[in-house]
């Protein structure tokens, strides 16, 4: 039975879910999302995390990025920086923990609930001083990949586990919802983004897929 008078607030590590429900093979409908945690209790805050290559002429998340910000979600975005590795490589880095982890400390005394989206053990001693305040933490991540997406010790950390995979069929993306000509840019009507959420959260997969976040 949830307690409608919790107080709860989401963080929401943009890169890890996406890389997480890219493994399992859908994509996240952030309506439903939003949606599911408001039945759970009060939801006092909703974040939404991404570092943004700037200098693109275009970026793929920004349509996903703007729905957000006027669908319920506090979106928090910074620059990434470039870097050439000891290799020679050119990389990105677009690292949002710190970013994250204050949000959640400034938060702690407001809130009864702290739900995060990530599996990065980085956040074990986020979650731990988050609890000293008297917060349950709640991790959403999965187990299901081999290897798993939610870090050992970041798991054992947190009051509850939740594995994406039981939300799937609450906050999932029907692919039949997908217009037949996807392919085509909406020029107006901004929810239609989500209806391409697989082409939105592209630039996602990138920052996960480039990004040194060391």
């Amino acid at each position: 039975m949830p307690n409608l008078s919790e107080k709860i607030a989401l963080f929401i590590d943009g890169a890890n879910l996406y890389a997480t429900s890219r493994s399992l093979g859908f994509d996240i409908d952030y309506k439903r999302l939003l949606r599911e945690f408001q039945s759970r209790g009060y939801l006092l805050r909703a974040f939404y995390y991404t570092a943004i290559i700037e200098d693109q002429e275009y970026s793929s998340i920004r349509p996903l990025i703007d729905w957000l910000d006027y669908n319920g979600y506090s979106v928090v975005t910074k620059a990434t920086k470039e870097f050439v590795d000891q290799t020679g490589r050119r990389k990105v880095k677009g690292n949002m923990d710190i970013e994250l982890a204050v949000d959640a400390m400034e938060l702690a005394g407001s809130i009864d609930h702290m739900v995060l989206f990530s599996g990065d053990g980085d956040f074990r001693s986020l979650v731990e001083a988050v609890q000293r305040k008297g917060v349950r933490v709640t991790v959403v991540s999965t187990i299901s990949t081999q290897p798993p997406m939610v870090a050992d010790e970041l798991r054992r950390q947190a009051d509850e586990f939740i594995d994406i995979v039981r939300l799937q069929d609450k906050i999932g993306r029907d692919p039949g919802e997908r217009t037949p000509r996807e392919g085509r840019e909406p020029r107006s009507h901004t929810p239609q983004f989500l209806q391409r959420s697989s082409n939105l959260q592209r630039a996602d997969a990138g920052l996960n897929d480039e990004f040194d976040e060391d």
